[in-house]
C-alpha cells in the first residue's frame, strides 16, 4: 500500500507507457511481433494499476485527493510536481487505460498506411501519457504540459496516416491531401486555444501572490482557496476565464470552435479517432470541471448562461449537421459535438446533478462513440468506402458486425439501459433547476430545446442504421464475400460492449466514485 500511498503508483500509471515507447523504439524494426508485444504489456500494465488504484479507492473519501505526491520541480517559478486522484478524476483515468488497450489490441491486424507499426505504438504510448497526465496533475504548468503532450502524437497520427483523399482548401482554392490540411487545421485550432489558456494561467500565477504572503504559486489548491474567498476581481476574473473559456471550449470542442473536428476525425486512422473521440475530447471538459469552476466560481456563475447557450445551439447545430452527412465517419464526427453539447450543458447549470451528469456523459460517450470509431473503420477496411449509401445490406454480409452498430448507435441515442441514457438525461434534469441565481427561464427553455436534439440524435442514427444496415447489398457487393467480425475486433470490441451495458444498467459504477466529489466541489465553490 505504500507505495501507492506516496504517489509512485499514480506516477507509473502516468508514466508506464511513455517508458513503453521508448522500449518499442528501441526494438529494431523488422521485429514487429516485439513492438506489438512491448506496447501491450506497457499500456495493460498501466491500465491494471489504475484498476487497482480503483479498487484501493477510499470511496468514503471520494472528495480528497488520493495516491497523490507533491514534488519540487520548477523552483524558480515555484511550480511543482502534484498529483492526486479523486472522485471526478478517477473515473476518466481509468477510461483512458482502458481505451490505450483496446486500440493497441484493435491494431494488432489493422495497421493503417504507411505500414510502420513501432512509430504507431510509440506515438500512441505516448498519447496515453499525455492523457493519463492531464487526469492527474493539480499543478496548472504541469496541467499545461500534459495537455499539449497529447498534441503532437495526434498531429502525427493524422498528418501521416490519414486520410489520402484530395480535398480543395475552402479559401485558398488549392486542392491537397486530406490529411495534410486535417492535422494542419488541427494543430493551429488546438495551438490558438493553449495560448490563451497559457496566458490565463499566468495571469493567475502573477495575481496569486497578492493573496499567498507574496508567495506565486500555480497550485490548484491554492488557487481555488483564493477563488473561493472571491478575492480576484470582477474585472480580472473576467478576463482569465474568458481565456481559459478559448482554450478549454476549442478542446471540447463547443461550437462554433468546432470547425477542426469533423475535418480531423474524417482524416485520421481508426484508432486516432477512436483516441480522440473517446479520450482527448475529455480534456477540455474535465478542464472546465477541474480548473475553471473552482478556481474561478464567481465567473462560472456569470458565465454559465451563455455557455448554456452555446452548448444547447451545438446540440442542434450538429444534429441537422449529422442529417446532411453521407461519410459514414463524418457523422460520428458530428455526433460528437452535439454530445459534448450536453456536456457542456450539465457544466453550465452548476449544480451536483448537472456536473455528475457532464462526467458520466464523459465516460458514455468515451465508450460509445469510440466503438463506433471501431467499426466505421473495420467497415471501411472491408468495403474500401464510408459512403453509407454503398454500404447498404451490411446486416446480411456481416451479421455480427451489423448488430454490434445496431446496439452501439441505439446507445449513442440515449437508449435507457445503456450507458449514453443517463448524461443526456441528467443534463436535462439539472437544467430544469440550475444553481440557484441563474436564470430558470432560460435554463429550462435550453432544456426542452437540448430534449428536442435528443430526437434528432434519434433522428439521424436511425437513419445512418437504415442506409448501412438495411436494405438488400448493392450489386457491386454481389458475389463478394466479406469476412465478419474476426478476434482481435472482438477483443477491443467486447470490453465495450459490456461497459455499455454495465454502465447503463448500474450507472453507480461512476456515481459512486464522482457524487461526494461533485457535492463537495459545488458546496465549496457555489454554497449549494
Amino acid at each position: 500500500m505504500g507505495w501507492f500511498e506516496n504517489g509512485w503508483g499514480l506516477s507509473l500509471v502516468v508514466f508506464l507507457p511513455l517508458v513503453g515507447a521508448a522500449a518499442v523504439l528501441a526494438i529494431p524494426k523488422a521485429n514487429e511481433q516485439a513492438q506489438k508485444a512491448t506496447a501491450l504489456l506497457f499500456a495493460g500494465a498501466s491500465f491494471v494499476l489504475s484498476v487497482v488504484l480503483a479498487i484501493q479507492f477510499d470511496y468514503g473519501s471520494a472528495m480528497d485527493f488520493q495516491f497523490g505526491t507533491d514534488l519540487s520541480w520548477i523552483s524558480a517559478i515555484n511550480s511543482r510536481y502534484i498529483i492526486g486522484l479523486d472522485g471526478i478524476s478517477l473515473p476518466l483515468l481509468v477510461l483512458s487505460t482502458f481505451i490505450t488497450v483496446l486500440s493497441i489490441i484493435y491494431s494488432w491486424e489493422h495497421w493503417p498506411e504507411p505500414h510502420n507499426p513501432k512509430a504507431f505504438l510509440a506515438l500512441i504510448l505516448v498519447l496515453a501519457t499525455g492523457m493519463a497526465g492531464t487526469f492527474v496533475a493539480l499543478d496548472l504548468i504541469l496541467f499545461f504540459v500534459f495537455f499539449e503532450v497529447v498534441l503532437l502524437p495526434m498531429y502525427f497520427m493524422i498528418g501521416i496516416w490519414g486520410d489520402r483523399n484530395e480535398v480543395t482548401l475552402p479559401v485558398f482554392k488549392r486542392t491537397t491531401e486530406m490529411r495534410l490540411y486535417a492535422s494542419i487545421k488541427f494543430f493551429l485550432f488546438t495551438l490558438f486555444g493553449s495560448a490563451f489558456m497559457l496566458l490565463g494561467f499566468l495571469a493567475l500565477y502573477f495575481k496569486s501572490g497578492d493573496f499567498n504572503n507574496g508567495v506565486n504559486t500555480f497550485s490548484m489548491e491554492v488557487l481555488s482557496e483564493i477563488g473561493r474567498a472571491g478575492l480576484w476581481g470582477a474585472t480580472f476574473g473576467f478576463w482569465v476565464f474568458a481565456a481559459l473559456f478559448l482554450g478549454f471550449a476549442v478542446k471540447v470542442p463547443m461550437f462554433p470552435l468546432h470547425t477542426w473536428l469533423p475535418d480531423a476525425h474524417t482524416a485520421a486512422p481508426t484508432v486516432g479517432s477512436v483516441l480522440l473521440a473517446a479520450i482527448l475530447l475529455k480534456l477540455g471538459t474535465y478542464a472546465f470541471v477541474r480548473i475553471s469552476l473552482p478556481i474561478l466560481p464567481d465567473q462560472a456563475r456569470d458565465w454559465a448562461p451563455a455557455i448554456g447557450i452555446l452548448a444547447v445551439i451545438g446540440i442542434i447545430y450538429a444534429s441537422l449537421a449529422c442529417l446532411a452527412q453521407t461519410d459514414m465517419k463524418r457523422l460520428i464526427a458530428f455526433s460528437s459535438v452535439g454530445h459534448m453539447g450536453f456536456v457542456m450543458l450539465g457544466i453550465a447549470t452548476l449544480t451536483d446533478i448537472g456536473i455528475n451528469a457532464a462526467i458520466i456523459g464523459m465516460v458514455a460517450h468515451g465508450v460509445i462513440t469510440g466503438l463506433l470509431f471501431f467499426l466505421a473503420g473495420s467497415m471501411s477496411h472491408r468495403y474500401h468506402t464510408r459512403e453509407m449509401a454503398r454500404l447498404g445490406g451490411n446486416q446480411k454480409l456481416m451479421p455480427v458486425m451489423g448488430g454490434i452498430l445496431g446496439f452501439t448507435a441505439m446507445a449513442s441515442l440515449g437508449l435507457p439501459g445503456l450507458a449514453g441514457f443517463w448524461g443526456e438525461f441528467m443534463a436535462l434534469l439539472a437544467s430544469f433547476n440550475p444553481l440557484e441565481g441563474l436564470s430558470e427561464s432560460l435554463f429550462r427553455t435550453l432544456m426542452v430545446i437540448g430534449a428536442v436534439g435528443t430526437v434528432l440524435a434519434a433522428g439521424y442514427l436511425l437513419w445512418m442504421l437504415q442506409k448501412v444496415n438495411f436494405g438488400e447489398p448493392g450489386e457491386q457487393w454481389q458475389g463478394h464475400t466479406f469476412h465478419d467480425v474476426d478476434a482481435y475486433e472482438m477483443a477491443a470490441w467486447a470490453p465495450l460492449i459490456v461497459s455499455i451495458l454495465a454502465i447503463g444498467v448500474f450507472p453507480r459504477l461512476v456515481f459512486g466514485a464522482t457524487n461526494d466529489a461533485v457535492v463537495e466541489l459545488v458546496a465549496k465553490a457555489f454554497g449549494g
